[in-house]
């Protein structure tokens, strides 16, 4: 029987998918899924999420639930890692309310900019943690790794843990082919396409429909007002600003408009409100939509949990079809993030990189794109400087590696100045104490 540990099992919702997927999977239906978290209400509530699912398919599949990560881990065949450290309250609601302070202001602050890097010096230490538990409980099992900051937390554990078998998973990819064809009006499933980058910041660099090029139909329709059309999955937040940014630099980026908008210098400006409206970038999306997902969750809880038989659907993540190549020995191509070995080669040794993926009972194994135009390699650059040195700030314990972090990140650096950028780092680091290591405790809390 196949163990399958979920870390951070009370994001209940991200568990039925993976799980409602493991189901419908053959080799992957009788699993045992060991479930664990430490907010016990939502762990309670994820168990009967699970087990109402198991019951509707009528699969041989078991579930355990735990408060302690070792016993879940022991014996595990795929770890999942999917938490949130500091959770919305407090960590989240700071990491936007300080940097607002100092005129610095944010859409989803989870990836990259001040509120990436401080997600980060939260985030490692629990995954390292993790990491070093597998090497002893389960040393063969593969970690399918969820978490954001997803760069971040692929290139630290690979740093400290070499041997560990581990691949960073999201779900970028999909969800833009799926938006993509909404906006050409064509179906999904007859798309080819290769893409290639760092995490949330990779590019379409081919994009086929029936063998015919779709990038000359996405630029007519941009010009022509004609797309992007009205939001498929986030009806907030309309899809201007990665057209902006395939008008400039000629090819479409994996992440979404109001994730993109904060991670180069050219969106969010002091003083320019007019940019704000014209792309239609929603400041503060990420704790709006907490604040609703917490409010809809409720309601959510009383009809997924009251004992009824749950319908089960196929979800768009990678991870079941993942686990089910390499159980089965079935090759299967999935986009995952893993240490630069030379798939990307115009990129630094060791980043993290996004790259299609073969996966079989050898694992994962990245293929090699050679070919990504110079304009894109020099953004994904500004990216990894931001990434390496919160790497380095974590590996090496050195603090003054935050702050140089936060100095390179394209959108800070293009808002404040350097004594403002290390002011406000002060205070988020002097908020954040109780959720990170000691040695980040800057000089003027000693």
């Amino acid at each position: 029987m196949t163990k399958i540990t979920f870390i951070g099992a009370g994001s209940t919702i991200f568990m039925q998918n993976i799980v409602g997927d493991a189901l419908l999977t053959p080799a992957l239906a009788d699993s045992h899924f060991a479930l664990m978290d430490i907010d016990a209400e939502r762990l309670a509530e994820s168990e009967a999420v699970a087990r109402a699912m198991i019951r509707s398919v009528g699969s041989g599949a078991t579930v355990s639930t735990h408060n302690d990560r070792r016993a879940a881990l022991d014996g595990a065949d795929f770890v999942i890692t999917a938490f949130q450290i500091g959770g919305y309250e407090p960590c989240t609601v700071t990491d936007f309310e300080i940097p607002k302070q100092y005129g610095l202001r944010q859409t989803i602050a989870d990836t990259l900019g001040i509120g990436g890097i401080m997600r980060g010096l939260r985030t490692v230490p629990v995954l390292w943690d993790v990491a070093r538990d597998m090497m002893q409980l389960c040393p063969n099992a593969t970690l399918l790794q969820y978490v954001n900051p997803m760069a971040i937390n692929t290139w630290a554990l690979a740093e400290q843990f070499p041997a560990l078998k581990h691949v960073g998973l999201c779900h970028s990819v999909q969800n833009t082919v799926e938006e993509l064809a909404h906006d050409l009006d064509l179906p999904k499933d007859d798309f080819r396409y290769k893409v290639a980058g760092v995490n949330h910041v990779a590019f379409f660099l081919r994009l086929e429909h029936q063998g015919r090029d779709l990038y000359p139909a996405l630029r007519q329709g941009y010009a022509s007002g004609q797309i992007p059309k009205a939001p498929l999955l986030m009806p907030r937040c309309p899809n201007k600003v990665r057209y902006e940014v395939m008008d400039h630099l000629g090819y479409f980026c994996t992440e979404s408009s109001e994730h993109l908008a904060e991670y180069v210098p050219w969106f969010i400006k002091d003083g320019r409100s007019d940019l704000i409206e014209q792309f239609s970038i929603p400041l503060d999306e990420y704790p709006t939509r907490c604040v609703e997902q917490v409010a809809s969750w409720k309601e959510q809880a009383k009809t997924l949990t009251d004992g009824r038989n749950i319908n089960v659907t196929r979800s768009h993540e990678f991870a079941a079809d993942l686990m089910n190549a390499i159980v089965t020995d079935t090759p299967y191509v999935a986009y995952g993030n893993l240490p630069n070995t030379g798939q990307i080669p115009q990129l630094p040794l060791g980043a993290a990189v996004e790259t299609p993926c073969l996966v079989d009972s050898n694992g994962v194994q990245p293929s090699v794109v050679a070919d990504i135009p110079p304009q894109l390699i020099a953004l994904m650059r500004s990216q990894i400087n931001v990434q390496e040195l919160t790497v380095r700030a974590l590996v090496d314990r050195n603090p003054e590696y935050i702050y140089h972090a936060a100095m390179m990140d394209p959108h800070t650096a293009a808002e404040l100045d350097l004594r403002q950028i290390r002011n406000m780092v002060d205070d988020l680091l002097i908020a954040h104490a109780d959720w990170l290591p000691d040695w980040c405790k800057p000089a003027k809390a000693a």
